[in-house]
This record gives C-alpha cells, structure tokens and sequence, in this order.
C-alpha cells in the first residue's frame, strides 16, 4: 500500500509539473525562494531599485523573490557571497557600474572576478552631474576650465567616494584639460552634496538624484551631465560629448549578474523575467520617479559594454595610482 501511495504522489508531481502554467516553477532555479543579493545597506536607491523590479518578478517566475541586503567593501562582500554559493540559480547579484566595472581593478586582494558571473540585464543608468556651488563664477564648462585656470593649485573636486566615476571623472577633466583640482573623495552622495551646499566643497560630480532639487532651488548650479545623451530630469543641461568630448562620458548603472556555471535554461528564464519587469509601464514609471533611465539592456549586448568599461577604467585606476585596500 505504501508503495502505490509512493507512485501516486509522484504521478501526481509529474502532472502538476507538466501542467499549463507551471512551466516557469517547473523549470526555475530553484524550489525555494530566489534571493537578490544588494551590496548596500538597506534603504539605499540600490534596494528601491531590487524591490521593485522582485515585485514584478516574482509574479512572473511565479516564485518568490527576497531581497537581501550584504553590505561593505563597496559590494565586495555581496559578489563574494554570490560567487562561493552553488551556482543553481538561487541568488542573483545585484551588481552596479563601480562594483562590476571598477572594483576588480581597483581592489588587489579580490578573491572574485567578472568572470565568475554572467549579466542577465542593465536594468537602470544615469548620468552623474558636474555641480558647483554658487559662489564659483561659471556658467558653462568653458567658463569653468577658465575659472579653475586662473587659480592654480588652489581648488579641489569633490567626489562622493573614492574608486568611482564621480572620482576619476575629475581626474579625466584634470588631464584633458590641462588642470590641476585635488581630488577630495567623501562617504556617499549626501555628505558630498552637504558640503557642496556649504561652500566646503566647491565642484563635484554628483549624482543626480542627490544634487537635483538643490539645483531647481538655485541652491547649486549643474553645469552638464555625463551621459551618452541629455538627461530626462535635466534635458537643459548638455554633455560632454556634444560640447565635443565623448571620451568623459560615464553612466553609473545598477543590473542583474548570476554566478557562471547556472544553466542556460535558468539563466534565459530569470532574463525574460527581468525583460518583461524592465518593459513594464508601472515599473518604469516608479523607476523613473526616482531619477533613473531605464536601460533594458540584456545578455551579449550588456556584457561588451561592460567589458569596453573595464578596460577604460583599469586604465583609469591604473594612471592614478589608486588602490582601495
């Protein structure tokens, strides 16, 4: 009797695996709940990112999704914890532009490497903006370069932490303009805003997000942004690539890695996953309400951009001298 009972439940597993609409648990990553592993302490725009894009996930793949907040090491921690686990499509990383594109370069003891995870899809950027106080007598990125010319070894730049493009975007400046700004790294985009409304601090790359209604209220002025093109919350302001020079474009970007070896059947699921999150008009708008550009970028495509990145900011990382550890 035990044994027939045993058949049963097994036919009958079988059936509900094979069922219309289980497809996607059929087939997942895992039985359990599927963990999105944030470099980042809770709270952060990164988290707001994770949470949303679950949400709409989870009703998707029809399973569960956590998020999971591992910070320290400017993500380090997280990539490691994604990379020792069993690559079974249980956690996903979620990694950002300086975590994936700089970190390897900019850490020397690393025990991970880009190559131990796979990019399913680039699902935010945005541009960081060049903010000064309004005490500095410029405008415009010429009347900047003049301003900052005419006092030598005297001015310095903040960025809102060291090892990250609003750090060596500052140094590109100095080098192709001839220039000699210190560099002045701080804790996070708040501090870095809070000086720079104090007149501690009188240039900086900041995020838009941080520096936005500082600028709308004529608390600070926005000289440019940094994307490939104008920026939706500030489409007043150019770039450097259209006043002429593309090699200081960046974008910081938040996306989805799985560690290499998860199998390709669980991988093109969880991306069609993240694609169909990413295409939704309800998750764009809440995304975008927080200041970001939706990207959508996924597979072969998102991972050249990635490693065209890595190479410009090793270079980068190795002209500074710049070492995080």
């Amino acid at each position: 009797m035990r044994r027939v009972s045993t058949v049963f439940q097994l036919s009958l597993l079988a059936m509900l695996a094979f069922a219309p609409g289980s497809e996607v648990r059929a087939q997942g990553p895992s039985a359990g709940p599927i963990r999105l592993v944030v470099g980042a302490a809770l709270g952060g725009s990164i988290s707001v990112y994770a949470r949303i894009v679950a949400d709409h996930m989870a009703a998707t793949l029809g399973q569960t999704l956590i998020v999971e907040n591992k910070p320290g090491a400017n993500g380090n921690i997280a990539a490691q914890f994604v990379a020792d686990a069993p690559a079974d499509g249980g956690l996903i990383w979620v990694g950002t532009q300086s975590m994936v594109e700089i970190n390897p370069s900019a850490y020397k003891s690393l025990r991970w490497k880009p190559a131990d995870f796979i990019p399913i899809i680039k699902g935010i950027e945005s541009p960081l903006m060049l903010s000064a106080h309004p005490s500095v007598p410029a405008k415009t990125l010429a009347e900047l370069v003049a301003w900052v010319k005419t006092n030598p070894r005297k001015l310095s730049y903040a960025s809102y932490s060291a090892g990250t493009p609003s750090h060596f975007l500052g140094f590109q400046m100095n080098e192709r303009f001839g220039l000699d700004m210190a560099h002045v790294p701080y804790r996070g985009g708040a501090p870095q805003v809070t000086d720079l409304l104090a007149g501690h601090a009188l240039i900086g790359f900041t995020q838009v997000q941080g520096a936005l209604e500082h600028v709308r209220a004529g608390r600070l002025n926005a000289i440019l942004t940094t994307g490939a093109k104008r920026a939706r919350a500030v489409p007043d302001l150019p770039t450097f690539a259209e006043l002429g020079y593309p090699e200081l474009t960046a974008a910081v970007w938040f996306g989805l890695l799985m560690k290499t070896g998860t199998s390709a059947d669980v991988v093109s699921r969880i991306e069609a996953a993240a694609t169909a999150a990413h295409a939704d008009a309800g998750v764009r708008a809440r995304l975008e309400e927080q200041g970001f550009e939706v990207s959508g970028l996924t597979g072969p495509s998102f991972k050249a951009g990635i490693d065209a990145q890595f190479e410009r900011w090793a270079r980068i990382v190795k002209a500074t001298g710049f070492s995080a550890d």
